[in-house]
């Protein structure tokens, strides 16, 4: 196959995989934070050249799952009010926040926290099921996946 059909498909897996091009995805982050894509290979974990060919579509994924998860956590830093209003301090607090982590990934886990927290979610399960059958689903999911069980629970907390 030719580089350029190589590149499109990738870029087109990436689109499918990750919901847009992930050279789209860096670039906001390299102008929100203000720093070299270098650096920000650094903040993620990866080698520069890596990221290089990941955001051309030379390659279509990122193999860590690890540093996708440090990617998603500096695109959700950049909503921090302080970071979004370019204060240099907050910015540097927030890089360094994220390229000091250590984010588990695994199936039953959320790879870079707050989601769980988020009142949104909560409501939208309360929506949807009576206290009474949030609790007994959480029992049922506790053995497999106990952190969907608590925030189950959480959701029927919530609701009382």
């Amino acid at each position: 196959m030719e580089d350029h059909k190589i590149v499109q498909r990738n870029i087109a897996l990436q689109r499918e995989w990750y919901g847009e091009p992930l050279g789209d995805r860096v670039r906001r982050l390299v102008v929100a934070f203000d720093i070299s894509q270098a650096f920000l290979a650094e903040v993620l974990g990866i080698s520069a050249p890596m990221l290089s060919q990941v955001m051309s579509g030379r390659r279509a994924k990122i193999g860590n799952p690890v540093v996708l998860a440090k990617m998603i956590m500096l695109e959700r830093k950049v909503l921090v009010p302080a970071v979004a209003a370019g204060d240099r301090k907050a910015m540097q607090e927030a890089l360094e926040d994220v390229r000091d982590s250590r984010p588990t990934v695994g199936r039953d886990s959320i790879p870079v926290g707050a989601v769980a927290d988020d009142q949104g979610v909560l409501a939208a399960l309360r929506d949807i099921g009576e206290d009474e059958d949030l609790t007994e689903a959480a029992k049922l999911l506790d053995d497999d996946f106990p952190s969907l069980a608590d925030l189950l629970r959480r959701a029927a907390r919530n609701g009382s």
